[in-house]
């Protein structure tokens, strides 16, 4: 087993994840260095003994390689989920790209990379979203980074990898359950495209836990490795809709109707949905990412392989979802 790492640089530390993954480390006595662009995003986390949170733009990778030097390890939780092309070239795969070069330049030992189910950083141009398509790309040029590849650096350096892919992560503070139970307390009937799409729903405790333990050396894998992140039951989305009603107390617990769309319908939906000002509760990338299962593809390791038993959905969210 590697030696427990002591200093941890995590982008994306203020995000819902991220905040999770920097409360676990702080709890395991390391020390945590978290960027942001605004100090004010980082209010839920500043707080923690041992965190230095650092005001800068992890897509300048100067102020990145910089801010890295002397940290033994870094985790990337950043994503996007909405926006056109470019947005996600910039996040899911220029930032990797900087990232890549920034460790080797700053000598950092290893890396986590949260990515996501469904991206496949070996056919990458077949997924059918850009979501999907720039996550296997940006997978793809850390995995090649890892083994001393092209990152721009010498062909002799590289680092430890861990890929996580997780399906659709729940908690608390999540904007996926909670997001569903609020529209059903607003509107009497909920219709719903791809409503037959998959999921396999990973608790976020469980996923800090996977990040830590990967950090930890717990993983028998040699890097790189890729492990998938699902919890222990499969929902549609419409089950996971009408469940989020039921566990919250719409309707005395019964829900509201859920009216599974056509495609054409659905694809509708999601176009008017996406050209709405603010962050769309629907994109159509999102729509066609939902066109691969977001399950467990059972050809990589799991959370048993980390220690980890995968918590189950309803518990948990039960706990946060109900109403007095």
């Amino acid at each position: 087993m590697m030696r427990p790492m002591k200093k941890i640089f995590v982008l994306g530390g203020t995000g819902f994840v991220g905040a999770h993954v920097c409360e676990k480390l702080i709890r395991e006595g390391w020390e945590v260095t978290v960027p942001t662009r605004r100090r004010a995003h980082a209010m839920q986390i500043q707080h923690l003994p041992g965190l230095t949170v650092l005001e800068l733009s992890v897509h300048d990778e100067g102020a990145l390689a910089s801010a890295m030097a002397g940290h033994d390890a870094v985790v990337n939780l950043v994503a996007v989920l909405h926006g056109d092309l470019a947005s996600f070239e910039h996040v899911h795969v220029a930032l990797p790209q900087k990232l890549a070069r920034a460790c080797i330049a700053a000598g950092v030992s290893q890396v986590v990379h949260v990515s996501a189910l469904g991206a496949d950083s070996l056919q990458s141009a077949k997924a059918p979203s850009m979501y999907l398509r720039t996550k296997g790309e940006g997978e793809a040029v850390l995995l090649q980074a890892a083994v001393g590849g092209s990152a721009g650096a010498a062909a002799d350096k590289g680092f430890d990898l861990s890929i996580l892919r997780p399906s659709v992560i729940f908690g608390a503070e999540d904007k996926f359950l909670n997001l569903f139970a609020s529209l059903q307390r607003v509107f009497p009937v909920l219709p719903l495209a791809g409503a037959a799409a998959r999921f396999q729903p990973v608790w976020v405790g469980d996923v800090a836990a996977a990040v830590v333990a990967c950090l930890q050396g717990v993983s028998t894998q040699p890097s790189p490795r890729i492990i998938e992140l699902a919890g222990p039951e499969v929902y549609t989305l419409k089950e996971l809709v009408q469940l989020s009603a039921q566990l919250s107390g719409v309707a005395g617990g019964w829900g509201r109707p859920v009216l599974a769309l056509p495609t054409w319908a659905g694809r509708v939906q999601a176009l008017l949905m996406g050209l709405m000002p603010g962050e769309p509760l629907m994109s159509l990338d999102n729509l066609d990412s939902m066109k691969v299962d977001n399950v467990a593809s059972g050809k990589y390791p799991g959370l048993a392989s980390l220690g980890i038993r995968a918590a189950e959905l309803k518990p948990i969210a039960q706990s946060y979802l109900k109403r007095p």
